[in-house]
Formats: structure tokens, sequence, C-alpha cells
């Protein structure tokens, strides 16, 4: 391997953990916002009173999230 493709793949391998944070960053504040917004405690139904629905709902919030973060970011 090339220095020059060392350092290629060395500023590819930065440039994907920065935006990897970024879009972590992101997904975080996008979850608290979503559960501010929400009438209730969602950590207290989904934790202490196990509310299955709620956690199925929650999974797909946030890989909703996730995919429109990755695009963004993409």
């Amino acid at each position: 391997m090339t220095h020059d493709a060392f350092a290629n793949l060395l500023s590819n391998v930065i440039a994907a953990a920065i935006f990897s944070a970024i879009g972590i960053v992101l997904f975080i504040i996008a979850f608290v916002i979503f559960d501010k917004i929400t009438p209730g405690s969602l950590w207290k139904e989904l934790i202490e009173d196990r509310n299955q629905a709620l956690g199925n709902l929650m999974g797909a919030v946030a890989i909703a999230l996730a995919i429109i973060i990755a695009a963004s970011v993409h």
C-alpha cells in the first residue's frame, strides 16, 4: 500500500467516524424530542409498565429516524 493510498484510506476512515458520531448525536436528539412531544413518559411505559405495543412503535420510530439521518449524512 502506497503512502497516498494509506493517507486516502485514513481520511475516509476519519470522515466515516465523524459522520457516524454526527448521526448518533442527531438520532439521540431526535429521540429525546419525540419523547418530549408525546404525552406521558415513554421510558416509564417502556421500562416499568413493559408496554409491548409502545416498544414496537418506538422501534419503528428509531428505524425511521436512522434511515432519515443516514440519508442526510450520506
